[in-house]
């Protein structure tokens, strides 16, 4: 199963959700009625009317969706507002604690091998056990949490392990489900919490008294009853993703004694993997390990025997104890030579067919890990760490676009005035002595080391970062199309309000914009060949494209290509239903892969609009070492 499969298989799940809630909202208001007509009969002896058990009704129903609305409003802001709730404190990018640094390397080698935006973090600071969880809305507002246990217990291997298994929940589609399961649930239990309301506001003495006493006990142990049935939902909903996510995990990071380590050292723990804090109930199925102590039906996690014993049958934790202990420390990575020189034509054979380029999207494939540290490991220290902090880093992107000439990059500078921007001008300057020159191949993860320490500088820094890169990249008037993905991306990052909704279209709805996003790939990706022919090159891209997605060629080129169309077409194509999406970036590698080859250039271009449609590309071309393209 595929990126976008999960994705589809996610909003089916979401859609058996709402069916199980609305299941539970039904037994849990026929169950307040029987208590109401018991109570009723009881203390009158005479059979209820209508209107109580209407109002029953009304009220247990007011109950659940009060409940859960309150809970989905305090969640609205997603990952971040989960992990606060959990007790989280975010990990600042310029760190000097050597564990968290340990951990956001960690994090930025998955993120870049993975084409995921690299997620903030957080470290529950609280919690002594081994755990961490994933969360967010969609993938490029995902947020990793850690807890303290877990940075002090696990070598950097086993929490490789955990991050990959968090990263796979991510990549699947598990969070916004995970956050739904939240505020449903929430619902559900809240008649518990209303009759625990009504029995101690109960005043006086008598039959009366003691009906309302009773009626709120009923109304009580319901509650539990429906605490009953939202954990069997949770168990039935988590326990199959967790074998998932630890396949995918041990397929990401090759190293199965990693994840079957973190595993066995819960095992070790005097705290295991339990979670003391107020959200540990709510938050279970979300967890690495299992959070609480609960019995196999009700667990959201399969025992962690089977799942050290599906991991790797064959792992034996003494032996793996000792080789353990006895590892070296990391050491540090040499400084990488500088870069330097055009690489946007370097390319490779591209033998995979549309549906099998299509298919990279979200995948953990082995071997990416290895290339994103690589490629880290060519990043000057000085970049790297400019990138940690918020102003700096946003000068840092903006020099992305820096121009190679100094007439030409003065004129770019210069036109930072008019935008009302000149205090750009100075670290822009000083940040492009490290960017300028960087190939086309770094300056997407750039873009995602940065987007941390980004999206947590203030509001005029991110409408400053974002004017000034549009600034610059029309400055001298050439816009390239790269620049110009590059900046959208950047708007779609750092202004959450542009940001289309999920939506369920279709190709067919947005054909002229499908036509116009094809018609960009074909041209970025036509070389005339060796008599000259462009034209007829184009035209096989252009055909290629079009054939895949099942269309008719518009005869969109070149002259009739515009930044406004090209923007209103990735707009629309990030509605598209998930397996709609799937059809479109297939009908997008067909065109910008039409030659058999795919270049630095095209592979950068097509990570990026696979950004902006947040469908995550990992690195394309790992054939060519990053310090080959760096020399």
């Amino acid at each position: 199963m595929n990126f976008f499969e999960h994705q589809a298989e996610a909003r089916r799940n979401s859609r058996r959700l709402l069916f199980l809630f609305l299941l539970s909202v039904l037994a849990v208001i026929v169950a307040v009625d029987v208590a109401l007509w018991a109570a009723w009969a009881w203390s009158t002896g005479r059979a209820a009317p209508p209107e109580l058990y209407m109002a029953g009704a009304a009220v247990a129903l007011a109950c659940i969706v009060f409940g859960s609305l309150r809970e989905l409003l305090r969640l609205r802001a997603g990952g971040e507002a989960l992990a606060e709730l959990a007790g989280g404190r975010r990990v600042a990018s310029a760190t000097g604690d050597a564990l968290e640094r340990r951990l956001l390397n960690v994090v930025e080698e998955m993120a870049i091998a993975s084409g995921v935006r690299v997620p903030k973090v957080y470290v529950l600071d609280g919690e002594g056990a081994i755990n961490a969880f994933a969360a967010g809305r969609d993938v490029s507002s995902a947020v990793i949490g850690v807890t303290r246990g877990a940075l002090e217990r696990l070598s950097r291997d086993e929490l490789q392990g955990v991050i990959g298994h968090e990263f796979s929940h991510i990549l699947n589609g598990d969070m916004a489900l995970n956050l739904r399961l939240i505020g449903v649930l929430a619902g559900i239990v809240s008649i518990g919490s209303f009759g625990a309301f009504v029995m101690r506001r109960v005043r006086g003495e008598g039959k009366n008294a003691a009906t309302a006493v009773l009626v709120g006990l009923a109304l009580f142990v319901i509650g539990y009853a429906g605490l009953f049935c939202a954990r069997l939902i949770k168990a039935a909903v988590s326990r199959q993703r967790e074998f998932l996510a630890d396949a995918s995990a041990v397929q990401f990071t090759r190293n199965p004694d990693g994840l079957a380590g973190a595993l066995d050292q819960i095992r070790l723990a005097p705290a295991g993997a339990r979670i003391q804090g107020r959200y540990g109930e709510e938050m279970s199925h979300m967890f690495f390990g299992q959070s609480l102590r609960l019995s196999r039906l009700l667990a959201t996690h399969p025992p962690l025997e089977e799942r050290i014993r599906r991991i790797d049958p064959r792992f034996l934790a003494e032996q793996y104890r000792a080789r353990r202990d006895a590892s070296p420390k990391e050491a540090a990575a040499p400084e990488p030579e500088r870069y330097g020189r055009r690489t946007s034509d370097l390319g490779v054979a591209w033998p995979r067919s549309a549906a099998q380029s299509a298919a990279l999207v979200g995948s953990l494939e082995a071997g990416k890990v290895d290339h994103a540290s690589r490629l880290l490991a060519t990043l000057p220290a000085e970049l790297r760490e400019a990138l940690r902090e918020p102003e700096r880093a946003a000068a840092a992107v903006a020099a992305l676009l820096a121009a190679g000439e100094d007439e030409v990059f003065e004129r770019q500078l210069a036109a930072l005035t008019p935008a009302g921007l000149a205090g750009m001008i100075e670290p822009v300057r000083a940040a492009a002595r490290l960017t300028r020159g960087l190939p086309e191949a770094f300056h997407l993860p750039v873009v995602d080391l940065a987007l941390p320490a980004l999206k947590s500088a203030a509001e005029e820094t991110k409408k400053a970062l974002v004017a000034g890169v549009q600034a610059l990249a029309y400055a001298d008037r050439r816009v390239s199309l790269h620049e110009f993905v590059l900046l959208t991306l950047l708007r779609y990052q750092l202004a959450p309000r542009v940001k289309a909704a999920q939506g369920g279209k279709r190709l067919r709805d947005i054909e002229r914009e499908a036509d116009v996003l094809v018609a960009v790939m074909a041209h970025a990706g036509t070389r005339a060949d060796a008599s000259g022919a462009r034209a007829a090159a184009l035209d096989r891209a252009l055909g290629a494209g079009a054939r895949e997605l099942g269309i008719d060629v518009m005869g969109t080129h070149k002259a009739t290509l515009s930044l406004e169309a090209v923007s209103g077409a990735l707009e629309a194509a990030r509605a598209l239903a998930p397996l709609e999406k799937a059809r479109l970036v297939m009908g997008l590698f067909a065109a910008v892969t039409a030659d058999g080859v795919i270049r630095v250039g095209e592979a950068e271009l097509m990570r990026l609009v696979g950004a902006v449609l947040d469908c995550p590309l990992p690195p394309l071309i790992d054939e060519i070492d990053p310090a080959t393209l760096a020399a």
